[in-house]
């Protein structure tokens, strides 16, 4: 069976994660989130350069895995080069979905919802470019959301101010009114779809990529319909892992580790869910 890595800083990559379990191959899933450097988003770009090929390369070598899906648009838009040249498997990246935005809007102006630095990436300059050069685009990044969906998915959602503030700056911009389409181009964002619906001016699209990820994953790597297993869920800072437990109970992991500061994968926090390994 053809096991793949879902990598993200945070919870975001179970999005996708849940896209690709959705889709009913047969395939072994493991999750690793770098929660020690949550959210990727803030820290310089020569920094995650560097990190994020180590800790692959090392979390690849440890599972045996065959391939990996970068279920973060941040590391995408800016590591995606260096991080198959670690890997000596098929990487796949999760690319912000301005093109289907582009292809659904009627009135002409999307709005991309994204983390402060996709916004600003040239890369996403470029699919502007190339996808919507018809189009208005407004921009809006929030670091904020991001801590807002960590704290979703652990069930302790706080307040929600960076809703309203996220809405305000997409609908609130100049021809703001006139969005149809919104684009999430961070994959923690389609955790809070229904609490940014709730809160929009009016009934807009919301898209993310999840599903397109795992469509090319299956095409990658010649997965066949058939039953989905779980491997290994495994986070770079035990504590924060630890409030994390529910949600990979949720999903049905049980093997759930941390790396230590050599990038060494290692038992750690599973006694947290009442898990002990042979």
């Amino acid at each position: 069976m053809t096991r793949v890595l879902v990598f993200d800083s945070g919870v975001g990559g179970l999005s996708v994660f849940d896209a690709i379990a959705a889709q009913g191959l047969s395939v072994r899933l493991d999750y690793a989130a770098d929660t020690a450097w949550l959210p990727y988003g803030e820290k310089p770009d020569a920094a995650l350069i560097a990190r994020a090929p180590a800790l692959l390369a090392a979390a690849v070598a440890q599972l045996e895995c065959d391939a990996v899906v970068v279920a973060c648009n941040t590391l995408s838009t800016i590591a995606l080069d260096a991080i198959r040249a670690a890997l000596p498997i098929p990487v796949v990246g999760v690319v912000p979905p301005i093109k289907p935005a582009a292809a659904m809007t009627r009135s002409g102006v999307i709005g991309l919802l994204a983390t402060p630095a996709t916004v600003r990436r040239a890369y996403t300059d470029r699919l502007i470019a190339e996808h919507a050069p018809d189009k208005i685009v407004i921009r809006y990044g929030s670091s904020a959301l991001v801590q807002f969906a960590e704290a979703v998915v652990r069930g302790d959602p706080g307040a929600p101010d960076a809703i309203a503030d996220a809405i305000a700056g997409l609908f609130g911009a100049p021809r703001g009114e006139e969005i149809d389409v919104v684009a999430l181009a961070c994959t923690h964002f389609p955790f809070l779809t229904p609490t940014l619906a709730a809160a929009s001016p009016r009934a807009v699209a919301w898209l993310d990529s999840g599903a397109a990820v795992a469509r090319r994953l299956a095409t990658v790597c010649a997965l066949s319909p058939g039953a989905t297993a779980l491997g290994v869920a495994a986070v770079t800072d035990a504590g924060a892992g630890a409030s994390l437990a529910a949600a990979f109970k949720r999903r049905g992991f049980s093997d759930l580790r941390a790396f230590d500061d050599r990038f060494i994968l290692r038992s750690g926090w599973s006694d947290l869910m009442g898990v002990t390994h042979s």
